[in-house]
């Protein structure tokens, strides 16, 4: 079956298929100079065809990532007039309003914020993300969408959308960045307990350690048979555009997040900081899950590069460069059994992912920990 090609150009240098005719045959073929920038042509042996690498942007002169940029001013409050002004100031590029103009009408099928961004300007103005910088052994850049986390209740039931902005809003607050970091001398965990452990109450001895906490992404523990559904999601889209903004590879993660949280409309926060303790994983062990991870006083932390809330479920997606050749289902387990202990929210509300602009894995982790028994049960964390 031919599989249609990223929606937008990526960083990457040379494309994966002819988008004529999915062709694999691909050699490099001269240089296309425009007033702004030098296009690479390409080639296809199979089909004869000459192509740029830029399938969504075809007879465009400006570069991608001023494209990008552009929609992600626009879409953050900034009017028509304001993002031509942040451009020439940022890229000393002048753009006419007509084009950007075009650009909004062109990606409206991607960048669905702009149903909401009417009545996000009109109560939070250009201040729509709040941000803070994590020193968690290395630099984090968390965001939340404020205008979308207000509207969170229209995408879940009304007490898991107050449980999810209560701590999305306290990691600004009364949050342990000690948890994230290796020079600590102790691990003092009673305050945040008190105000974030939802299934049990931990003892100091259990939570103080001299010892660095885990990495979430270095786990590796036995899971149960789950299902893993492939599929294509907005995210790839999003993802394709997003990855214009990266000028180096380490960018790609930010640029991602950044262009995600701006343009559509379920994306509410990113670099997410969670962390699960020994005592969570006593208690989910009480409750019959199979988690095979230790019940260890070094907490397990580990940073969730996108939440988004939309289908009445909370979705936990990691961007992973060739997803197709990885497979972090473990990483992701954490991310949810850790987010569902800081939230008091049941493990059953959060669905799972990875991808990147060409593919989207999913799976719902409480799969990964609770055998089926008969009929489905319900219960609460």
């Amino acid at each position: 079956m031919k599989r249609s090609p990223p929606f937008g150009p990526t960083i990457q240098s040379k494309p994966p298929c002819c988008p004529v005719c999915d062709g694999r045959r691909i050699i490099k073929r001269g240089l296309r100079k425009n007033c702004f920038r030098q296009l690479q042509i390409y080639f296809c042996k199979d089909c004869g065809k000459y192509f740029m690498s830029l399938p969504g942007l075809k007879g465009v002169k400006y570069p991608p990532r001023v494209i990008a940029r552009a929609l992600c001013l626009y879409n953050l409050g900034h009017s028509q007039e304001e993002t031509a002004r942040r451009l020439i100031a940022e890229h000393r590029i002048r753009v006419a309003r007509r084009t950007l103009s075009d650009w909004i009408s062109g990606y409206r099928s991607m960048t669905t914020f702009h149903r909401l961004r009417t009545a996000a300007v009109r109560q939070f103005g250009h201040g729509m993300l709040k941000e803070r910088t994590l020193d968690h052994q290395q630099t984090y850049q968390y965001k939340v969408h404020l205008a979308k986390l207000g509207l969170t209740a229209t995408a879940v039931p009304p007490d898991v959308a107050t449980k999810i902005k209560n701590y999305l809003l306290n990691v600004f607050e009364n949050f342990s960045d000690d948890l994230f970091r290796d020079d600590h001398p102790t691990l003092n965990l009673n305050h945040q307990a008190s105000q974030a452990a939802p299934d049990c109450n931990l003892s100091a001895n259990s939570c103080q350690s001299s010892q660095p906490a885990l990495r979430s992404s270095k786990s590796r523990f036995e899971i149960l048979p789950l299902a893993r559904t492939e599929k294509q999601n907005l995210a790839n889209d999003l993802a394709a555009l997003g990855l214009l903004l990266a000028r180096k590879n380490r960018d790609r993660h930010p640029a991602v997040q950044d262009f995600m949280l701006a343009n559509d409309t379920s994306t509410i926060a990113c670099e997410v900081p969670v962390y699960l303790t020994g005592e969570d994983i006593a208690y989910y062990k009480s409750l019959g899950f199979f988690v095979s991870l230790p019940e260890s006083p070094k907490p397990i932390t580990g940073h969730i590069d996108v939440v988004q809330v939309r289908n009445g479920s909370i979705h936990l997606l990691d961007y992973k460069p060739n997803a197709r050749q990885i497979d972090p289902v473990n990483q992701l387990v954490v991310y949810a059994l850790a987010f569902a202990s800081r939230t008091r929210l049941p493990v059953k509300v959060f669905k799972c992912a990875w991808f990147d602009e060409k593919d989207y894995f999913e799976f719902f982790p409480l799969q990964a920990v609770k055998a089926k028994i008969g009929v489905t049960t319900t219960f609460h964390v």
